[in-house]
């Protein structure tokens, strides 16, 4: 087998490299940042938010620097307590990793001006690739060829809707401003044109203060492929080949890999890289680019020689250790050499593609609630990754396994950042191979506390058309309905059931028939019961008995089944049943997102959330479902998590008609719309930027029939915003 390497590893110059550089973003990117500046032996400084004090970035850096606040606006994107970090802990360099302010123009203005060294590009080319109209227009003069739309300034409603029939339907309208996919809106219909249009100018202007549009033809079923530039200083440009990254969900990538298997499966697949790749580095050139960026563009699978100029990102990208993995070139490293005015010493030639490696993204979210973010405190982990690099001589090699990540038990994961967790990266000779790699780390991948969208992960990497390669920004969405996701069945809830009869049997109470909390009686123990609140609302019931030392388990009064414990560890338990064992990774929340005690069990990949029923919880439940079965309805509408309410769009003692959207909550960059299933008078319980908790009711549906009536109180449709 034979792993990743570069050419001859970034000379160590004598150009005076930086003492200490601050990182000004947090999560998995600042411990990743932080990584190569320890090996580069400058000193790391990292921010943190208050939300943030007890964060792995903080515990990595050499020195940490408060900057307060707990959401993006008080901390993260407030310029002047990044400077004020700046200034207090000597930094002479800021790496603003991705996200946050790293495309932001007036940040690197104020570092500039403070005499602070911004690890990005120059001004000016932040100014035009940040302005989407303006860089579509301006690289086509460097022949970088653009998908058919109208851009360019101050485009009214009306010069919208006059030019989408020259677009052509289907088409996107996009914010000028935005980025990564967010605040797109795709228009299927001219009579549909009008009514999105509102929308989009007020989702431009909350999430990006910009409210500018333009619009592109929607190209059906495209591939993003996007190609990674390195430039410096002194007029070298070069590409490091290209990154698929069709595989999107609400316009938002999930997993990664490079190289490009379309290219693969070509007979001029080299040829056609390399026309990609010189497209990508005219339009680095057309601003006098510097450090690493991204040009991004979209690819007609049917029609490979057509690619179409998106965007470039000025930063670094999400999905970059899968480039390092294939040429073994760290990014980060050449950001901060060039920052520092080294010349760029690999050449084009240098450059090698060495086998494939793929990335999956760990989002914090439930796939099957499409994609419904999660939040919740981390009581499992572990994160079975291979060591990130070693160095021998001058070749540097990786490993076949990589997991970039900051989390940490007893993390706290809120609403007020973005949801990913964690990425995992896999190597492999081949993209087949690759694949099988990262479909074993996700396996053993575990974390607990909330839910995470790592089953879901493994069906897709495992799904006969991604296998083959047959990829476009739409399969996911075609693909999850029919997806088959694992529910917690009978051994699942007994794993969950003996957590819970072990810790209580276990403890300082076991004997004592007076103050054992299980049905004790003269004679002997009856059975030990508990109940579970399930995904989906249902509750089940397990019931345990240990008799001559014999533990049997039912389910829901079903037939009782021998099991032995035969390993238990540090959340871990292994379960015998009568054709074998079974390991689960177990954690126990108390106090979850409704008040009631959680608790989590897994393997696999997969994990499900379980609320533990008291008795007066587990009657209130039941008399609800029984009151919904025989035609009563809860016409409350709850917040479906913690978060900010946004918007309202209705006005107290309105009459709503069904499907109407009344309120949306934000949480985790995510606008989720609350709507009615059916008409009524509405009766509001909240207000645009009341803070609320999970399942709070935030408005009552009075109808004229109650029997007739219900309340959907979440569709979901996920609009992304940005921090």
């Amino acid at each position: 087998m034979t792993l990743p390497t570069t050419a001859p590893a970034p000379p160590r110059a004598p150009q005076r490299i930086f003492n200490a550089v601050l990182v000004a973003n947090r999560g998995e990117i600042a411990c990743r940042v932080i990584r190569t500046l320890k090996e580069m032996g400058i000193r790391s400084i990292a921010v943190y938010s208050d939300a943030d004090k007890d964060a792995k970035h903080v515990a990595l850096a050499d020195t940490a620097v408060a900057i307060g606040g707990t959401s993006p606006a008080e901390s993260y994107l407030k310029i002047d307590a990044i400077l004020d970090a700046c200034r207090r802990s000597g930094a002479e360099a800021v790496h603003p990793g991705y996200g946050f302010l790293s495309e932001n123009v007036e940040f690197a203005k104020a570092l500039d001006a403070a005499g602070i060294t911004f690890i990005g590009p120059g001004i000016g080319a932040i100014e035009v690739m940040g302005d989407k109209i303006r860089s579509k227009n301006h690289v086509m003069a460097y022949d970088v060829p653009c998908v058919p739309g109208i851009a360019k300034p101050g485009l009214t409603d009306q010069d919208l809707l006059e030019a989408a029939p020259e677009v052509g339907f289907p088409l996107l309208i996009k914010p000028s401003a935005g980025g990564g996919g967010k605040g797109m809106h795709v228009v299927e219909r001219p009579e549909d044109m009008a009514s999105t249009l509102a929308t989009a100018r007020r989702v431009a202007a909350s999430a990006f203060g910009d409210d500018t549009l333009f619009l592109e033809r929607l190209i059906r079923a495209p591939r993003h492929i996007e190609v990674q530039v390195l430039a410096d200083n002194h007029g070298n440009v070069i590409h490091l080949g290209e990154r698929e990254c069709s595989l999107q969900r609400r316009h938002q990538k999930v997993i990664e890999e490079a190289p490009s298997a379309l290219f693969g499966s070509l007979p001029d697949g080299a040829e056609e890289r390399a026309r990609i790749g010189e497209a990508a580095c005219n339009a680095a050139r057309s601003v006098n680019y510097s450090g690493a960026g991204t040009v991004e563009f979209l690819v007609s699978d049917e029609h490979p020689d057509e690619f179409f100029f998106m965007e470039m990102n000025t930063r670094l990208q999400v999905e970059h250790p899968v480039t390092e993995m294939v040429t073994g070139i760290d990014l980060v490293e050449w950001q901060v050499r060039i920052a520092a005015g080294e010349v760029l010493t690999v050449a084009q030639s240098d450059v090698e593609l060495n086998g494939h490696a793929v990335e999956a993204r760990v989002y914090a979210e439930v796939p099957e609630r499409n994609f419904m973010p999660s939040m919740g405190r981390i009581v499992a982990l572990a994160e079975q990754g291979e060591s990130d690099s070693t160095v021998t001589g001058q070749q540097r090699t990786h490993a076949k396994v990589r997991i970039d990540s900051a989390m940490r038990h007893n993390l706290e994961i809120t609403g007020d950042y973005d949801p990913m967790l964690a990425k995992v990266i896999a190597w492999g000779e081949d993209r087949a191979s690759a694949l099988d790699t990262l479909n074993a780390a996700l396996g053993r991948y575990t974390l607990l506390g909330v839910d995470t969208n790592v089953e879901y992960l493994r069906l897709l990497i495992n799904d006969p058309d991604v296998r083959a390669g047959r990829l476009d920004t739409g399969l996911i969405e075609r693909r999850l309905p029919s997806m088959d996701f694992r529910h917690a069945g009978p051994r699942e809830l007994i794993a969950a059931a003996l957590t819970l009869w072990l810790e209580r049997t276990g403890s300082a109470l076991a004997g004592d028939a007076w103050r054992t909390p299980d049905a004790w009686r003269v004679g002997g123990r009856g059975a030990w019961t508990a109940t579970f609140g399930v995904p989906g609302g249902a509750i089940a019931t397990v019931s345990i008995t240990e008799e001559g030392g014999t533990v049997r388990a039912s389910v829901d009064g079903g037939s009782p089944v021998d099991i032995r414990v035969v390993d238990r560890g540090d959340n871990r338990l292994a379960v015998e049943f009568d054709d074998g064992a079974v390991t689960f990774a177990v954690g126990v929340a108390s106090g979850g997102r409704t008040g009631v005690q959680e608790l989590f069990v897994g393997n696999d990949g997969w994990s499900c959330r379980l609320e533990v029923l008291n008795r007066a919880e587990r009657l209130r439940r039941m008399l609800a479902g029984i009151q919904r079965e025989e035609g009563a309805v809860d016409p409350q509408v709850r917040s479906p998590m913690p978060g900010t309410v946004v918007s309202v769009s209705v006005a107290d003692g309105d009459t709503v008609e069904e499907g109407q959207v009344l309120l949306a909550v934000e949480a985790m960059k995510m606008e989720h719309q609350l709507v009615a299933s059916v008409a009524g008078t509405v009766h509001l319980t909240s207000k645009t930027g009341d803070l609320v908790k999970a399942d709070q009711v935030l408005a009552t549906i009075h109808v004229a029939d109650a029997a007739d009536a219900t309340a959907t109180t979440d569709t979901n449709t996920d609009k992304e915003v940005q921090p």
